[in-house]
């Protein structure tokens, strides 16, 4: 009997061990930052209502999940191809949505916000410029970006594949990768019972408006 509850109290903690692994994504590789170029073309807007970006934080005992919201951002486009392009997020807009008020969800965010993972008094934004777009049809996508990620004032260049789609008045791409925080400078580990992964998840949906 003892064996057999052994057993089970295992089989409980690998499916939580399982459960809270970060998302099956992509890993975006990370490389040192890339000079930035200029780029022509015409300009659309990103439409900072219409776009989101999310992200999936886990642990040892479970996840979290939010938002955080774009303050503005331009992408360029020449004969129908996307030619470079940056957004900028607002850190301070930190949000989780797994949680509803009264349970942590401001005790949380506030902690997001603190110098143990983002530090947004200090450092208020976060942004990302393409360096290079080539057509890459692998696992679904149509190019594969690569471009310097900036958190904290740490930047890292880094490539992910995505799906874009460009018409005469809009541009929509979209995209799902895994970073390592630490490669920005995030250390915490969080409890000694709890420790935090050093993943985070981004899901990325971008849409435009022409501007020029």
């Amino acid at each position: 009997m003892k064996r057999y509850i052994l057993w089970l109290s295992i089989a409980g903690l690998l499916i939580v061990a399982s459960c809270t692994k970060a998302p099956d994504a992509q890993k975006a590789e990370t490389k040192e930052a890339k000079e930035v170029t200029d780029v022509s073309g015409s300009k659309f807007k990103i439409d900072t209502q219409a776009s989101i970006v999310k992200w999936i934080g886990t642990k040892r005992t479970g996840r979290h999940e939010g938002t955080v919201k774009i303050q503005e951002g331009l992408l360029s486009v020449k004969d129908g191809n996307l030619t470079g392009g940056s957004f900028v997020l607002n850190m301070n807009t930190i949000e989780v949505t797994d949680l509803k008020a009264g349970e942590g969800k401001e005790k949380l965010e506030k902690h997001l916000k603190d110098p143990d993972f983002f530090d947004t008094q200090k450092f208020p934004t976060a942004k990302f410029e393409i360096t290079g777009i080539t057509p890459d049809t692998t696992g679904g996508n149509t190019h594969r970006i690569e471009g310097n990620l900036t958190i904290r004032d740490v930047t890292k260049n880094i490539s992910f594949g995505a799906k874009i789609n460009i018409s005469e008045n809009s541009v929509e791409a979209s995209t799902n990768f895994n970073i390592n925080r630490k490669e920005w400078g995030i250390q915490y580990e969080g409890k000694k019972d709890d420790l935090i992964r050093d993943e985070i998840n981004f899901d990325i949906q971008l849409k435009t408006e022409k501007s020029s």
